[in-house]
């Protein structure tokens, strides 16, 4: 699976997203859109990782959906 493919159908996966990472909220969700990197940031914001390591969790998590 490829993010074009995530951002496509974003209002389908945000549970998945929400499941797998669950200090992020609603508005998180609603202001990611589809978007890679507002999502990357999130996760820096909410779990204190680097751009490196939330970009790692990121690739990785979608190429397992």
């Amino acid at each position: 699976m490829n993010w074009d493919e995530i951002k496509g159908d974003w209002k389908q996966f945000q549970g998945k997203f929400k499941a797998k990472w669950a200090k992020l909220t609603d508005d998180d969700l609603m202001q990611i859109a589809g978007k890679k990197d507002e999502l990357m940031g999130k996760l820096q914001k909410h779990y204190g990782h680097t751009k490196d390591e939330a970009e790692k969790h990121v690739d990785d998590f979608i190429s397992k959906v």
